[in-house]
């Protein structure tokens, strides 16, 4: 920073910052740098509530997806299978989704009855904080339960014995759980028996929609809304939920843009500006805080680039502060949260590793070719799998193969000590046509490993994971 004075009639400054000249008279603001000044405080907090807004927007652009892509409404579940229809940030592309959403302020409580079986998953508020685990995970351990959800200023009904009553702080709930049968059609039959219907109606209660996508139209819903239809999306999440304590500070700032609770969204040109740049300039930070995260004990081991890919704390808010960049880390390039992915436990539960970088940390490049050498014995149960993501969508690499994922569940060809080298690229490596996953030149992506049920060589650390490496 340089200061500079002139002398004239008023004594006026020049200081050189970092967002340009300000003038001063007399140390006071000229009417000029006031207007610079004011432009920069809402382009600063413009990009700072871009992060913080992020896991709220997710939960909103799911609803409008599942109404747009299945016409979905509250109430209604809808079955996304594997592959090239999960295209929500970083899905597995194994075993199916069932996704759906309850608007507490419309329907009051809501049941949701679960059958028993091998299924898991979670229920969330709208920030994406878990209410429960469900299934295998959750406190009915895949023996089927009916969990009772109650939003803000909700009466709780009467329970029955065995019920699970959960209450929501904000009036959006999303449903979300996978089945984990290996056959598709046994999954299906045990997601067709879930029953959610709002509680005064269950005695006798009607029957849930599972409904299935529109595969043309889901590439419109892929990733989360730019520019203004970010802040078009956040301002109708505001005008349903609750304003929390934690985020009175946040609303504060949202209203010299705009957006004010009870109020309608109708910004003005300089607001417009603001917003527009904001988002582009807030994702910008949102992939550094993803892809080259800066948090401690963020590395599975210190000899390759994997890092954990959740270092979130479901729940959002520690001792003496909220998680606003592991937040903001996580919902970037995922979409909904389980404690059951934070297992502690060998045998239970999910663990992700991440990779945003190759061996020479260089960006993954979709005209390049790469290998990963997985080594045997990978501490994993139930199995183990890599999945590519594209860069720029958070979600499964869309190429003519029509396969993101590859894993245990496969017959991939293995090496003699029953390693397995797994192959990233545009063209197939003659030879391994079967361990290969093809990359989209121009598009650059990062890639998730999986294991389930992680054992104890994965916790402490014992299994090794090599980086991957450009290969020719």
């Amino acid at each position: 920073m340089t200061l500079t004075t002139t002398q004239a009639t008023t004594q006026v400054q020049t200081v050189d910052t970092r967002i340009g000249k300000l003038e001063f008279e007399q140390g006071v603001p000229t009417l000029p740098t006031v207007k610079n000044l004011y432009d920069q405080m809402d382009f600063q907090r413009a990009c700072q509530l871009f992060l913080w807004a992020m896991p709220l927007v997710q939960v909103g652009n799911l609803e409008v997806t599942l109404e747009g892509t299945a016409g979905a409404q509250s109430g209604d579940l809808a079955i996304y299978l594997g592959n090239e229809q999960s295209v929500f940030l970083t899905p597995n592309a194994t075993t199916p989704y069932i996704l759906g959403f309850v608007d507490l302020a419309k329907t009051g409580p809501v049941e949701m009855d679960i059958p028993a079986g091998a299924i898991a998953g979670s229920t969330l508020d709208a920030w994406q904080r878990p209410l429960s685990d469900l299934g295998l995970t959750g406190p009915d351990q895949g023996k089927g339960a009916k969990y009772v959800f109650v939003g803000p200023g909700q009466e709780a009904p009467a329970t029955a014995a065995g019920d699970f009553l959960l209450k929501s702080p904000t009036f959006g709930v999303v449903l979300f759980y996978r089945t984990l049968d290996p056959d598709q059609a046994k999954g299906e039959a045990l997601a067709r028996r879930m029953r959610v219907y709002p509680f005064a109606q269950r005695d006798n209660p009607p029957a849930t929609r599972l409904l299935k996508p529109d595969p043309d139209t889901l590439a419109k819903f892929t990733t989360m809304p730019r520019g203004m239809k970010y802040w078009e999306q956040l301002a109708a999440m505001i005008q349903r939920e609750p304003v929390e304590d934690r985020d009175r500070f946040f609303m504060a700032m949202l209203r010299p843009l705009g957006i004010e609770k009870g109020k309608p969204f109708q910004p003005d040109e300089r607001q417009t500006k603001l917003l527009t740049e904001g988002a582009f300039v807030g994702e910008a930070m949102a992939k550094a805080n993803t892809f080259d995260m800066r948090f401690r004990d963020l590395r599975y081991r210190p000899d390759a680039l994997w890092q954990y890919f959740l270092i979130l704390d479901p729940m959002q808010d520690l001792s003496n502060y909220s998680q606003l960049d592991q937040r903001a880390a996580y919902f970037y390039a995922a979409l909904l949260v389980t404690k059951g992915m934070l297992s502690q436990t060998p045998g239970t539960g999910q663990a992700y590793l991440g990779s945003f970088r190759d061996k020479e940390g260089r960006a993954f490049d979709g005209a390049k070719n790469y290998r990963l050498h997985v080594p045997p014995n990978v501490p994993a149960k139930q199995f183990w799998s890599v999945t590519l993501y594209d860069a720029d969508t958070r979600s499964i690499v869309l190429n003519e193969q029509l396969r993101s994922q590859l894993g245990s569940r496969e017959d991939l060809a293995k090496n003699a000590d029953d390693s397995v080298d797994v192959y990233f690229g545009p063209t197939s490596p003659k030879g391994f046509e079967k361990n290969w996953i093809q990359t989209v030149p121009g598009r650059a992506w990062f890639v998730g490993f999986r294991f389930y049920a992680p054992l104890e060589p994965y916790f402490d650390k014992s299994w090794p994971l090599p980086d991957v490496e450009r290969v020719n």
